[in-house]
């Protein structure tokens, strides 16, 4: 199997995992922080959704440089909102995964701002930590949220504590 027919079931089998969590985000709490230095529920989980749309920026293109502004942000209001704007990115991914090269990830990738870079590594390494990993990290968190807010937290690799 190639390298992004790997990353492409992966990115499929957690992308299904992950909607079922922000399916269940509550909006009317969106301002919600666990703790002052928290990010919002709202926040966090338009950060969990967008993950699905950096394979363009890590796999695509070859570098991330803040100095030249991070696009619009994206207003989202309710849960069908949130769940259609994770679907929509997710199907781009999708397709930047089917037309990838096993070549493509042996590329280095940049992290900069401006003259400032923070790394260079190879975009297998890149996609790994920054589309995939980092969005199991933050929809773990979001998983706390739900928990302390009472709210049912959804199963991702079987039943959850609330699914019994």
């Amino acid at each position: 199997m190639s390298i992004a027919g790997k990353f492409l079931a992966e990115l499929k089998q957690e992308s299904a995992n992950t909607r079922l969590m922000l399916a269940a985000i509550p909006f009317e709490k969106a301002s919600f922080k666990p703790h002052e230095k928290s990010m919002t529920l709202k926040a966090l989980a338009l950060h969990v959704a967008e993950i699905n749309g950096w394979w363009n920026e890590c796999l695509v293109q070859d570098e991330l440089d803040f100095s030249k502004g991070s696009g619009e942000k994206r207003v989202i209001n309710s849960t069908e909102e949130l769940l259609a704007y994770f679907d929509g990115l997710l199907a781009k991914s999708e397709a930047i995964l089917q037309n990838a090269k096993d070549e493509d990830f042996a590329k280095n990738w940049t992290m900069r701002n401006g003259d400032v870079v923070y790394f260079t590594l190879p975009k297998e390494a890149v996609v790994r930590t920054w589309c995939l990993n980092h969005m199991y990290h933050h929809r773990a968190q979001l998983s706390v949220y739900l928990r302390l807010l009472d709210i049912p937290v959804p199963g991702m690799y079987g039943p959850s504590a609330d699914m019994q």
